[in-house]
């Protein structure tokens, strides 16, 4: 009887907090710096998203969408998909 007393008294569960994501500082102006990089190296991009940019430069979502619709106004990309997360990519014709 003891035996079947003590099975139910086990351990209590403990809840994981889950992860904790890091928190990130992106830039949300333009340096000089940070436009002849955005400048530079965007439009040499395959496949061009604001996640990757801003993954890349570390500047916020916001500020490359922008930035990438002005590029795109002056034809250094070309715009693939026009959605709530536009999808561009490199102006193939200008290298040409």
């Amino acid at each position: 009887m003891a035996a079947a007393m003590a099975g139910g008294k086990g351990k209590k569960k403990k809840w994981n907090k889950g992860k904790a994501r890091d928190q990130v500082d992106n830039k949300v102006l333009f340096t000089k710096e940070t436009w002849e990089k955005f400048n530079t190296e965007v439009p040499k991009m395959k496949l061009i998203t604001v996640a990757a940019v801003v993954e890349k430069l570390k500047i916020s979502g916001g500020l490359t969408s922008r930035g990438l619709r002005m590029l795109a106004e002056e034809g250094k990309i070309k715009p693939v998909l026009m959605s709530s997360t536009p999808i561009y990519t490199r102006n193939i014709a200008d290298e040409e």
